[in-house]
């Protein structure tokens, strides 16, 4: 396993329960799609699973490119 595909696994939960609460916000928050919770609240749960593997895929690099900066300046200023 990558490094990439460890970070990825790590915050996937995380990112996955963050957009399931911003969708289920808007469903709640919009008329339309509160008149219809019982559809599309599982969507919600749906597409957060789905649209939160590539996020954490990309976010991933991120956090370790910045672990890697931080490792770098620790090493320069020793």
């Amino acid at each position: 396993m990558t490094n990439r595909s460890a970070i990825s696994l790590l915050i996937y939960g995380m990112v996955q329960g963050v957009l399931f609460g911003v969708i289920l916000l808007a469903v709640l928050y919009v008329p339309i799609l509160k008149a219809n919770a019982a559809i599309f609240i599982p969507l919600a749960v749906l597409l957060s699973i789905i649209v939160a593997i590539p996020l954490s895929w990309k976010i991933a690099p991120m956090l370790r490119a910045r672990h890697q900066r931080r490792m770098a300046r620790k090493r320069h200023l020793a």
